[in-house]
């Protein structure tokens, strides 16, 4: 019986309906999502002088965005802090993963804030997945003391398939937090490679962070990137570790003595110290404050932003050149076609290269 409760032998019993269940979904919520209201560019900039957090963390998404209504209002954005920008000391910071960066970037930025005061802004670049396109963004977790400040601003940003780590709007950002007031900048790269220069051609002093046995004179030789340094400090200088940093310390400054002496007229340094205990920090912003000092005296401060302007402006034209070749309807047509020619052995890939531009080009011309 599929009900036996309406069996003979239970007439006596009886069985309540229940009560009405209420509808799961709360009569009073509004419907639709709630939108905050879009700030405009007066309002943006007004925010962003008056040191508004809110206001600059939504300035630099709007940087970040690829969508080309933001980047148009993103650009007069821009255009409109640049009187306020260029007051600030740059400082990139690089190095091989696990050479403790974010752990470092902590103290030497409350190192900074509790000897120089003012404000302190860290534009984090977070590697991005080639396989998921994502990021994790949580640097801020291993700068505690740092984010919990009240005069600091950190800001994680993906690296989105950028050259070198450094995310294509950093030097955007750097713009709007030096017109929000913040004095000090540190730029966080996500690793060592060729294409660091990215990084070396928006800061006024660039720091590489080494570890002890990662190689002798002749691997030292070997790296680029200990060309377009101006500092180089060996962590985890501590326990049973300061006689290998110090041996380290000695084999990077021999190397350091094969290469051609920079532009600034500068000698590069090698320091050692320790992220986790604050050990040595003071020396390293010793030698940070000297080099700013130095480059000022002699004019190489204000010649290195003005070519590091000029840089950036030819960059910007080679991307704008590059997104209208591969947004150009007649090319995304014949791209296809050109990459079959290429597998099949028809072409070569300059030919076919060489026949997409010059269509592009001719187009161009008409």
């Amino acid at each position: 019986m599929e009900h036996p409760e309406n069996s003979e032998d239970y007439k006596g019993l009886t069985v309540n309906g229940g009560v009405e269940q209420p509808s799961i979904i709360n009569p009073y919520m509004r419907r639709g999502r709630y939108r905050r209201r879009e700030l405009t560019v007066g309002e943006m900039v007004e925010g962003i002088i008056k040191g508004d957090v809110t206001v600059l963390s939504q300035a630099v998404t709007l940087v970040e965005s690829i969508n080309p209504q933001h980047q148009q209002k993103a650009q007069e954005v821009i255009d409109k802090c640049l009187p306020y920008s260029g007051q600030s000391v740059r400082v990139g910071i690089s190095g091989v993963p696990g050479a403790g960066k974010s752990t470092s970037i902590d103290e030497f930025g409350m190192h900074v804030l509790d000897r120089w005061g003012g404000k302190l802004a860290v534009l984090a670049i977070d590697p991005s997945s080639e396989r998921s396109k994502g990021s994790i963004l949580g640097d801020k977790t291993r700068m505690e003391k740092l984010s919990q400040h009240p005069k600091s601003f950190i800001r994680p940003s993906p690296t989105a398939g950028s050259l070198g780590g450094v995310a294509r709007k950093t030097r955007e950002s750097i713009i709007l937090c030096e017109a929000a007031g913040y004095n000090h900048i540190f730029v966080e790269t996500v690793g060592v490679g060729q294409s660091e220069t990215a990084c070396h051609s928006m800061v006024d002093f660039f720091l590489l962070i080494q570890l002890a046995g990662t190689g002798d004179e002749l691997q030292g030789i070997k790296r680029g990137i200990m060309e377009i340094s101006d500092g180089i400090v060996i962590n985890k200088c501590d326990g049973e570790n300061v006689d290998r940093c110090h041996l380290a310390a000695t084999s990077f400054r021999n190397a350091l003595h094969f290469f051609p002496k920079s532009e600034s007229g500068w000698d590069p340094k090698v320091l050692c110290y320790s992220g986790f205990y604050g050990t040595g920090v003071k020396e390293i912003w010793d030698m940070i404050a000297e080099y700013v000092e130095f480059v000022k005296a002699n004019g190489y401060f204000d010649y290195r932003r003005n070519e590091q302007s000029k840089y950036w402006m030819y960059e910007t034209i080679n991307e704008q050149l590059r997104n209208s070749f591969y947004h150009d309807e007649t090319i995304q047509a014949m791209l296809t076609h050109a990459e079959q020619t290429v597998l099949n052995g028809q072409k070569t890939s300059f030919a076919a290269a060489g026949e997409l531009l010059d269509m592009y080009f001719t187009k161009m011309k008409q």
